[in-house]
């Protein structure tokens, strides 16, 4: 299959693995995807510098198919960040919460491809006038930082295909093949899926937080500091907590408090599903199952053939 975003990266599938802090914040799971035909994306937001050389070597080493480096521009560390992703000579980067202009033509004079993660309209007009090469729609139903607006995946991807020239990536809500077709269908030109990835051996998660998405229904996540700059997260005792004291009116700087508490590497690194921040999306609901990356890979695409092949018969 063919589209914008497989001719832009150089992809076999139109299928992109997100870049997760700490359950990508690694070379084992990017190098698993990008060899089974999507792209593999290694997460730096937490990763030490000398981590992130290290892991780059190792995913150039790994694979010779494309690969990417996710980016928060907002983090303290995104210099060294994007220094390391310039001597790696990343071939895609995926930027997030900044703006691209300063580093684009730094990042295209190597010939990386520049995709922009936004979560409005707006966000998009901005991305696309800077010069960023593609866009990843991320939609409310995504875990981590989904869009403040809670508008969901179908509305914003639609949306982006009517108002915006340049390739767009959709993410959240999805966790098989047929997702990956529906959302193909609205007009993305490529799929970024998440939580799928963590229930995979390659994952650098806790065996705990595997288990937690495993365990989620489709209701099991919740926005955590809604109006603020919420997190998609697995409910818990601190989600809880938070909600609580949220319906109780409590002053934001107590709020504030509550969620500074709790971490994702507390969940992530420690295991503590109970009291860390657990992130995951929705689609936690529709994983069942520990697999490899490139198991899940090849059912993917099975399941996305199969829902072609049925929309093409009515």
């Amino acid at each position: 299959m063919q589209t914008r975003i497989t001719h832009l990266l150089g992809i076999r599938y139109p299928i992109i693995q997100a870049g997760m802090s700490w359950a990508s914040s690694n070379s084992a799971l990017p190098i698993a995807v990008s060899n089974a035909g999507g792209l593999g994306v290694i997460a730096a937001g937490p990763m030490r510098i000398e981590e992130l050389h290290r892991s780059l070597a190792e995913i150039i080493l790994g694979t010779s198919k494309p690969w990417g480096i996710n980016v928060p521009l907002h983090n303290e560390r995104s210099a060294e960040f994007l220094d390391a992703a310039f001597e790696a000579r990343a071939p895609v980067l995926i930027a997030s919460q900044g703006g691209p202009k300063e580093q684009l033509a730094r990042f295209h004079s190597i010939g990386t491809r520049w995709l922009h993660v936004v979560t409005s309209l707006e966000h998009a007009k901005k991305a696309e006038a800077a010069g960023v090469d593609a866009l990843v729609a991320v939609g409310v139903e995504a875990g981590g930082h989904p869009a403040p607006s809670e508008v969901s995946t179908l509305v914003l991807v639609r949306k982006l295909a009517r108002e915006c020239r340049l390739p767009i990536v959709a993410s959240g809500g999805v966790a098989d093949g047929a997702g990956v077709a529906a959302l193909l269908a609205l007009g993305a030109d490529a799929v970024e899926l998440g939580t799928v990835f963590i229930a995979t051996p390659e994952a650098n998660v806790h065996e705990n937080y595997k288990r937690a998405v495993l365990a989620a229904g489709i209701d099991g996540s919740t926005l955590v500091a809604r109006g603020r700059l919420p997190i998609r997260q697995l409910k818990n005792s601190f989600s809880a907590k938070y909600e609580a004291a949220e319906r109780a009116g409590m002053p934001a700087d107590e709020l504030g408090a509550i969620f500074n508490s709790a971490s994702l590497k507390q969940a992530a690194l420690d295991g503590d599903v109970d009291w860390g921040k657990v992130e995951a999306g929705q689609s936690a609901g529709l994983v069942d199952e520990i697999r490899p990356a490139a198991e899940v890979m090849r059912r993917l695409v099975l399941e996305l053939e199969a829902a072609r092949y049925r929309l093409a018969s009515l």
